[in-house]
């Protein structure tokens, strides 16, 4: 079993990525919303220096988590993800990151 995480940089991109996961076999993730030091730091600017930048406005990130059985599976994620987002090396896409589990308890059975 492995984790698979993203930090999915454009929330608009959600259901897509959602969409393109189920396409790949995930049965289900939790979605989070979140932040990264960037953002939060720039939260910490006071409002009279943010006027020339457009405020504060500044949409967070959403972060997924699913837990799948294979590396096959992984990569399949990765692929539908990169789908939607485009290529994760480029600049304000996303983070994606997984790595195997020792132990996993409370899944349904896998049906099929």
């Amino acid at each position: 079993m492995f984790m698979v995480f993203l930090v999915l940089d454009n929330p608009d991109q959600l259901e897509a990525v959602l969409q393109a996961w189920e396409g790949a076999g995930i049965r289900g993730a939790t979605i989070v919303e979140s932040t990264g030091i960037h953002r939060q730091l720039k939260r910490m600017i006071p409002m009279r220096y943010l006027f020339q930048t457009g405020g504060s406005e500044e949409v967070g990130h959403l972060t997924l988590f699913a837990i799948v059985e294979t590396q096959e599976q992984v990569n399949a994620c990765l692929q539908a993800t990169e789908s939607v987002t485009g290529d994760l090396d480029g600049p304000n896409t996303g983070v994606f990151a997984a790595w195997p589990l020792t132990t996993v308890k409370g899944l349904p059975p896998q049906e099929g």
